[in-house]
């Protein structure tokens, strides 16, 4: 048991297009639209991402501090041990003799070579020329020159008791410079003079220390990401792919399988989301079968009514038109009932017609008998038969085709149905005003447009047009004979051809109904080749249009599915 379609799709599309770059942009905006596990992924790995940075940052900027902090106090601590080993050295070899001074000073820098790991050792007197003091001596001149700033050199000569350092780029041997430090302090020769010692550090090893532990903590916050990122994929594709599930089911139900149920699994939310969806899905079965039973007994008792009644409604209109046929030798008023009687039972046989035919699109029994038909001659036609019902009410119908003669293949019994239904509502309800008849093509469809200048109707009436016996003022009475079925049979021959049939209409404007059919059995697509919004303003016209003439063309044979058919020429020309 299958319920009624709808013409509502709830299936997910398919993305295409992946191997074109050019294409990737709209994808994943669709694909951020439509999937929840994505779009959770994608938040979660941006999230993660951004901590995981800011942590790293973070932490390499703290490491890259402490590094430089451990470094620097390790730095002046042997610093201050080396300057401790070459004063003690000064101060138990100071003599009087300036050649043995000397030596002593340069015992005192082999000291501080060898107590310390300083790159570059140097020493200046503070102070004077002293006769006899040693003389200044350094590892490379040149070297401290370079890098010793005058702000250091005065701090250190105006505060001997404390140590002074500054951050460098330490010269090498190959015209290239590292990080390092130079520290700052004095030296004392006792009873002679006083020096500035400086030693330069090397503190090339530091930025390697901390590239390693930096690309360790980006390579940690990569994997940190990426398995985060698996995780979280992991808990939603246990969480989603149920919903998917759900989603998948509830759209095959919604397309009208009935049968068709969720897997439950456990007894987590999930399990119990899917007995619940389980138990609406039996209920909405159950009652859309009764529902469907109940119409098909309907269906069955309006056929089986419509054709029981036709055996004595033959009866009736044959002594109806007997009885009318003899009205002239009545009395006047058995006269004008005997025409009352004909014309009811005329309405009533129309009224049967229609139901029956609206008991078999209930049914769904309906076929259509498809020949290769022109729009714009079925359209003369139609308005040449109804040419006296127009001249009753005063009505000038006038035709307008600049396209529409190719031949189509469609039922023209029904689309002339529809033809004629259109155009007996206009020229009832056109107030004896023009009425304008429209055919044109193009290349997906062919269309045809009726517009009456009349009273027109509010929207919500417009709305319900092609309701069953449905009338937009029930005060006004029908002028030709209407059952109340005729829009709703129009609009279900054009739905059987896959065409469509719009209404326009605005009180005091009059009303616009066009018919679209697809010239071939593929689905309408495109704008149809007339508007169903006219855009003038309710005036009806004068000159512009001609009226419909007659058209004369050839005739041409054809044979089709072993029949021949005639039919006019395909390439006649419309009335101007």
């Amino acid at each position: 048991m299958t319920a009624p379609t709808t013409g509502i799709t709830a299936t997910r599309t398919p993305l295409t297009g992946w191997r074109l770059w050019r294409a990737w942009p709209g994808n994943i905006a669709t694909l951020w639209r439509r999937s929840l596990r994505f779009r959770t992924i994608l938040v979660t790995l941006g999230l993660t991402a951004f901590a995981v940075l800011v942590a790293c940052v973070w932490m390499a900027l703290a490491i890259q501090n402490d590094l430089f902090v451990s470094r620097k106090d390790q730095v002046l601590a042997d610093a201050a041990q080396a300057r401790t080993a070459a004063q003690a050295t000064l101060d138990a070899a100071v003599q009087s003799d300036t050649a043995q001074l000397q030596n002593v000073m340069n015992s005192a820098m082999r000291t501080l070579g060898e107590r310390s790991s300083a790159e570059l050792v140097a020493a200046f007197r503070i102070g004077p020329p002293v006769p006899n003091a040693p003389q200044d001596v350094s590892s490379d001149f040149s070297a401290i020159y370079d890098v010793l700033g005058e702000g250091l050199r005065t701090s250190v000569r105006d505060d001997p008791d404390w140590q002074f350092w500054q951050s460098i780029a330490l010269p090498t041997g190959t015209d290239e410079t590292v990080p390092g430090i130079l520290v700052g302090q004095q030296l004392e020769v006792p009873g002679v003079a006083s020096y500035e010692l400086y030693l330069g550090y090397d503190l090339s090893n530091a930025p390697q220390t901390l590239g390693f532990v930096q690309g360790t903590l980006w390579i940690v916050g990569i994997g940190l990401v990426l398995l985060i990122s698996g995780i979280a994929w992991f808990v939603l594709r246990s969480v989603t792919t149920p919903v998917g599930e759900a989603a998948d089911t509830s759209a095959r139900l919604a397309a009208g399988e009935l049968g068709v149920r969720l897997p439950v699994r456990g007894e987590d939310e999930l399990a119990t989301l899917g007995r619940s969806f389980n138990a609406m899905a039996d209920s909405i079965e159950s009652q859309i079968k009764e529902l469907a039973d109940l119409s098909l007994v309907q269906q069955r008792f309006v056929s089986d009514v419509s054709h029981e009644l036709r055996t004595p409604l033959t009866t009736i209109r044959l002594a109806a038109d007997m009885i009318n046929d003899q009205r002239d030798e009545f009395d006047p008023a058995t006269a004008r009932a005997a025409e009352l009687l004909n014309a009811q039972v005329q309405r009533f046989e129309v009224l049967l017609t229609d139901l029956l035919e609206i008991s078999r699109y209930d049914a769904g029994s309906v076929q259509l008998e498809l020949e290769p038909t022109s729009l714009a001659h079925l359209a003369e036609d139609v308005i040449g038969s109804m040419h006296q019902l127009a001249e009753q009410h005063g009505s000038d119908v006038r035709l307008v085709a600049p396209g529409g003669y190719s031949p189509v293949d469609m039922d023209p019994r029904r689309v002339r149905r529809i033809v004629r239904n259109l155009l007996g509502n206009a020229i009832e309800h056109g107030e004896g005003r023009p009425i304008v008849v429209s055919v044109d093509s193009n290349q997906h469809a062919v269309a045809i447009g009726v517009r009456d200048y009349g009273l027109g109707m509010t929207p919500d009436d417009a709305e319900r047009v092609f309701d069953r016996f449905w009338r937009a003022d029930p005060s006004r009475k029908r002028t030709i004979g209407g059952t109340g079925l005729g829009l709703s049979i129009a609009l279900g021959d054009a739905k059987l051809h896959g065409g469509e049939l719009a209404v326009w209409s605005e009180i005091g404007r009059g009303s616009n109904f066009v018919l679209t059919l697809p010239r071939t059995s593929a689905p309408l697509s495109g704008p149809s080749p007339l508007p169903i919004d006219p855009g003038d303003d309710g005036t009806a016209p004068a000159d512009e249009l001609g009226l419909t003439q007659p058209i004369e063309v050839p005739r041409v044979t054809t044979a089709r599915d072993g029949r021949v058919t005639t039919t006019d020429a395909a390439n006649r020309r419309g009335a101007p």
